[in-house]
């Protein structure tokens, strides 16, 4: 078997468990990737909007799909109560400040549930503020912050 330079096997451990060890130098990293793919099963289970309606066309809809010149793109989820779920994407290095996107009308505020960019994960720490109003003289609009090259999830306060 081939091991990654200073990597040992040892009984009871997979080959990888080095990846964790504080000695190793990206160690940070690798906690942060695993810190965030135990959130966002967490979120997964506690979201009914990404799973319950998965084969269900009503279960999505896009909300920016054109935005090819900011790199960002947006959906939402619905859960068979038609709760919703916001997930946007922001593949550029740039912070985007006051992004409006389209949200469903009824739900006067939305709060992030996950942030990629978190500290935590190794991302630059650019989070919200805290919930976000939907704008009245924008419509059914929230006005959001988007951090560098992550995924933000909103939902309904």
């Amino acid at each position: 078997q081939e091991f990654a330079q200073g990597a040992e096997w040892s009984e009871g451990h997979g080959p990888d468990w080095w990846l964790l060890d504080p000695a190793y130098g990206a160690e940070a990293d690798h906690r942060g990737v695993r810190d965030l793919v135990r959130d966002l099963n967490a979120v997964y289970r506690e979201a009914p909007a990404l799973w319950q309606r998965d084969s269900d066309p009503d279960g999505f809809r896009w909300v920016a799909v054109d935005a090819a010149e900011d790199n960002v793109f947006a959906f939402l989820r619905f859960a068979a109560d038609g709760a919703p779920l916001l997930a946007v994407s922001n593949f550029s290095p740039v912070v985007r400040h006051e992004y409006g996107l389209w949200v469903p009308e009824g739900f006067p505020a939305w709060e992030e549930v996950l942030n990629t960019d978190a500290v935590r994960y190794g991302g630059s720490g650019v989070l919200g503020p805290g919930p976000v109003r939907v704008g009245v003289a924008d419509g059914s609009c929230v006005r959001l912050t988007l951090p560098p090259l992550a995924t933000v999830w909103l939902r309904p306060v």
